[in-house]
C-alpha cells in the first residue's frame, strides 16, 4: 500500500493505493484540483465566484457548475432554504472572510432566497459549464464543493487505468476496489475518540462534518443556516454513506444539520449517523457499521 499525501484547497489529501502513483498521474490529479480552485474558491483573488462577486456577467468553463448549482436546487428546496450557495456574504460578516480576519462585522447578511434567483434567471448554469449572473453574487459551496473535487479527483484516478484507491479529502473519502474498508467516524467533542465504525463499501463516498471543524469563536463556525445567516446549533456533527457520488454524500452531509432525515432519505438514497446538540444520536435503519454510543 502506498498513501501520497498533499495540501489542497486548505486541507490535507491522502491517496491511498496498490503501487505509488506515477508523478504524471500526480500532475494530472493537481491540475484538476487547481481548475477547480480557480472556479470556486471565494478565498482567491483570481477566481471565477470572486470576479462573480464584483459584476454581473458571462462566465465561461466554470468546473461542473450545473451539476453543483442542480445539486443546491434540490438541498436548498429539502431544507426550506437552509441549505444555500449564497452563505457567503453572511460567513464573511462572521468573520471567515477572504483574509481570515476571524472578526465579525457585526452586519446583517442574511442570504438572498437561492429558489428565487434561480427561477427569475439571475443565475444560470449551462452544462458547457457557462454561467450566468444578472447581479453581483458571492457564491460558496462549501457544503457541496469539496465531494465534488474528491469525485473528480477520482475520475481521473479512473482515465489513468486505476481501479484500487482510496481518496481521503480531510473527512469526505471516495473508495473503490474489490473489499470494502473500515473507516473511524471522529468523536465531535475528542478527535484521539471515535464513536463508531462504518464498512465503506467498493464505489462508495463516506462525508463528514462538524461544528467543531473550522470554529474561530464562542458560537461561530462555518455550518450557517441560509435562512438566518447565522451558524446552527442543533446537530453538532453528521456522517453520511452514498454510493457513487462524494458530492452527494457532502451535500447531504450539510443537509443533515437542517431538516428531518426523512425528507433527506427521499431525496437521495444514503445512509447517515448525525449527532444532537442534546447527546441524542441518530441512525439510518440498516446502518453498515457500528455504534459505540
Amino acid at each position: 500500500m502506498a498513501t501520497w499525501t498533499f495540501e489542497a484547497i486548505g486541507t490535507r489529501w491522502a491517496v491511498d493505493t496498490a503501487q505509488p502513483l506515477a508523478p504524471g498521474v500526480q500532475v494530472d490529479v493537481l491540475a484538476v484540483i487547481e481548475r477547480f480552485d480557480r472556479a470556486w474558491s471565494r478565498f482567491r483573488g483570481d477566481s471565477v465566484v470572486t470576479a462573480m462577486s464584483q459584476q454581473a456577467g458571462t462566465w465561461r468553463d466554470v468546473e461542473s457548475a450545473a451539476l453543483l448549482l442542480d445539486l443546491y436546487d434540490g438541498l436548498h428546496a429539502a431544507t426550506d432554504g437552509a441549505v444555500t450557495p449564497l452563505v457567503g456574504r453572511s460567513l464573511v460578516a462572521l468573520g471567515y472572510d477572504a483574509d481570515y480576519s476571524l472578526r465579525p462585522t457585526g452586519a446583517d447578511a442574511v442570504p438572498e432566497d437561492w429558489a428565487a434567483l434561480r427561477r427569475d434567471g439571475a443565475v444560470v448554469a449551462d452544462v458547457d459549464g457557462t454561467v450566468r449572473t444578472d447581479r453581483p453574487l458571492l457564491l460558496d459551496v462549501g457544503a457541496a464543493g469539496k465531494g465534488l473535487l474528491v469525485d473528480l479527483v477520482a475520475v481521473v484516478l479512473e482515465n489513468r487505468g486505476l481501479n484500487a484507491f482510496t481518496v481521503d479529502a480531510s473527512g469526505d473519502l471516495y473508495h473503490r476496489g474489490s473489499a470494502p474498508i473500515r473507516v473511524a467516524l471522529e468523536h465531535p467533542a475528542d478527535p484521539t475518540k471515535a464513536i463508531g465504525v462504518l464498512e465503506l463499501e467498493p464505489e462508495q463516498a463516506l462525508c463528514a462534518s462538524a461544528v467543531n471543524r473550522r470554529t474561530w469563536g464562542d458560537g461561530l463556525h462555518h455550518v450557517v443556516d441560509g435562512r438566518t445567516g447565522l451558524p446552527t446549533d442543533d446537530v453538532v456533527a453528521t456522517w453520511t454513506l452514498v454510493d457513487h457520488s462524494c458530492m452527494q454524500a457532502d451535500g447531504l452531509a450539510t443537509a443533515h444539520f437542517f431538516t428531518d432525515p426523512e425528507v433527506l432519505m427521499d431525496l437521495h438514497p444514503h445512509h447517515f449517523v448525525r449527532i444532537h446538540a442534546d447527546g441524542r444520536v441518530l441512525r439510518s435503519p440498516g446502518l453498515p457499521g457500528e455504534l459505540f454510543t
